[in-house]
């Protein structure tokens, strides 16, 4: 399948001199996590300059180096990321996806006749799984079992370190063996910018350090179960906008953790890339 049938012509963009809380509110609005950020140029045409994500966000308000800067005095530009991949509107799903891993990137701006036409997303690419052939794929088998987990009382500064470090979105907070919520990059990004906004410049420093994970965290996690199949699970990420579930195994213990790159692993295998 070409990525044209799948790419949303809707794209929200962001001028790259406009703030973070700007773009937030954008992705909040639109229930999206990235913008492609623009520059008018010279002769007064919008071009295509970067890419910023809800991670991106996250990744920099947490820096020790930023850390007594209002959201406000963030431009765009200064977070987002510039190393923009473009995808042909004539390309394979699999060749797609295969760029998206290869590169640890969520999107690709897709063009057509060099204008930007479209965007398309991991979330995009899972629409494909509704096919059969992934209704005899399970979740036990795509999923990952290496679990990297944080305590409710660990700070908040740790969760955001452990994510960098592996290149994740999301980690599972676990208390007494159980699985007690999931904190994500989103719910960082989103959390430091409501915090930045009430809490005294002179304090921002100290306050920030001392957030815990449970300040943050979601609770009452959505997961799925090892026996589940991988059209249902792409369903459910389509639906609730997650980029990923806590997979427990029959007996409700936590066993592993399945992701759209993940998913876009097995798709990469079907489909060719």
């Amino acid at each position: 399948m070409k990525i044209k049938y799948l790419m949303n012509r809707n794209i929200h963009c962001i001028d790259k001199d406009q703030n973070i809380c700007d773009a937030l509110r954008i992705m909040k609005k639109n229930n999206i996590s990235r913008l492609v950020v623009i520059n008018t140029n010279n002769e007064h045409i919008k071009e295509v300059v970067g890419i910023i994500t809800e991670k991106d966000i996250a990744e920099k308000l947490g820096s020790s180096r930023y850390g007594n800067l209002a959201p406000s005095h963030f431009h765009v530009s200064t977070v987002m990321s510039t190393n923009i991949i473009t995808a042909d509107v004539n390309m394979d799903v699999g060749t797609a996806a295969d760029i998206m891993l290869e590169n640890h990137i969520g999107s690709l701006p897709v063009i057509e006749d060099d204008k930007l036409v479209g965007i398309l997303t991991k979330t995009d690419i899972l629409e494909i799984c509704k096919g059969k052939p992934y209704e005899k794929r399970l979740v036990e088998d795509v999923m990952s079992s290496e679990l990297i987990t944080i305590e409710p009382t660990e700070r908040m500064i740790h969760a955001r370190r452990l994510m960098i470090d592996a290149n994740i979105g999301r980690l599972p907070v676990i208390e007494d063996g159980e699985l007690v919520g999931i904190i994500t990059s989103k719910d960082i990004a989103r959390s430091m910018i409501a915090f930045r906004k009430v809490v005294p410049d002179k304090y921002k420093s100290a306050r920030i350090r001392n957030l815990l994970v449970e300040d943050l965290m979601t609770q009452n996690v959505k997961t799925v179960k090892t026996t589940d199949n991988i059209s249902k699970t792409a369903s459910k990420m389509i639906e609730t906008g997650y980029g990923g579930f806590p997979v427990l195994d029959d007996d409700g213990t936590l066993v592993g953790i399945i992701t759209k790159s993940d998913i876009l692993d097995l798709i990469v295998e079907m489909e060719g890339g």
